[in-house]
């Protein structure tokens, strides 16, 4: 396996953590990663390690104020400068990997980016997998701290407003939730008040866009988890338009559906999945 880190220039001359693995081989496709809220690209080594051997190279990014990334933790301007990252990162894996098919992996904040992303950029890819999108307002959030949020928004964009995820709801394997709260790149404060207005809007985007959207797509969803509401991966399976989509519902799984007890198996479908369209896109 041959790892590779280093930084480009973002929006607004932000400096931009990536790095990629690659296999020891040729490689067959690449996964590019789109990571959740507060978190970085470091957490999917579940997903590195499965894939790897199978020839697939993996390349992921921390978002702009995440990880290893430039940035005030959890703000963001405007939405789109995530998918602008994403557009930018494409490219430098295009440089990389020339003609190899690219199949984007969401989770969870990153579901909603790379949601996003498909609408306009849905030609880049040769299909996408969101596990665990969120794209649907939580149902324990108060209207009142939206209506809040919106304001501050404007008057206190960089006040922290929105409580941390609970770490107990990533995983039922204590072991991950232990390494998420004793992890130093894991941002643990409040969402500050324009990335939540923000993802509002890419929620209502989303919302009214989302039959834009005919790449083929695979969504993987826990049914137990807390941190998004559930019922947002099956909202968006509905409202997208491809006609190659499939939605897994994973009976008793939280948040992190490949850090899960069962990841294995999540995985395997995952494998399945993608190795099913690369022989479409590819026929022998």
């Amino acid at each position: 396996m041959k790892h590779e880190e280093g930084f480009f220039k973002g929006i607004r001359d932000h400096q931009i953590y990536f790095q990629n693995w690659l296999p020891e081989g040729d490689v067959k496709a690449v996964l590019l990663i789109v990571h959740g809220l507060a978190e970085h690209s470091g957490r999917y080594m579940n997903l590195v390690h499965h894939f790897l051997p199978l020839g697939y190279a993996v390349y992921a990014i921390d978002h702009l104020g995440h990880g290893r990334s430039e940035g005030t933790r959890v703000f963001v301007e405007r939405f789109t400068d995530y998918t602008d990252m994403v557009v930018a990162f494409r490219e430098i894996i295009r440089d990389r990997q020339k003609d190899k098919p690219v199949f984007l992996v969401g989770h969870s904040l990153g579901g909603l980016i790379g949601a996003l992303y498909l609408i306009e950029h849905q030609g880049e890819l040769a299909g996408a997998v969101l596990s665990g999108p969120l794209v649907k307002v939580p149902d324990n959030i108060l209207a009142i701290t939206i209506i809040l949020g919106k304001a501050l928004s404007v008057l206190a964009p960089r006040l922290g407003l929105i409580a941390p995820p609970e770490a107990a709801g990533v995983s039922r394997n204590p072991a991950v939730v232990e390494a998420y709260e004793t992890d130093p790149l894991v941002y643990r404060g409040k969402t500050t008040a324009r990335l939540g207005s923000e993802i509002l809007k890419a929620m209502q985007r989303i919302g009214a866009e989302a039959p834009r959207i005919t790449l083929p797509l695979l969504i993987l969803q826990g049914s137990a988890d807390r941190l998004v509401s559930p019922s947002g991966a099956q909202i968006l399976h509905d409202r997208i338009a491809s006609p190659d989509k499939q939605i897994i519902l994973y009976e008793d799984l939280y948040h992190e559906v490949y850090n899960e007890p069962e990841h294995n198996q999540v995985l395997l479908d995952v494998e399945t999945w993608i190795d099913a369209h690369l022989r479409l896109a590819h026929p022998a």
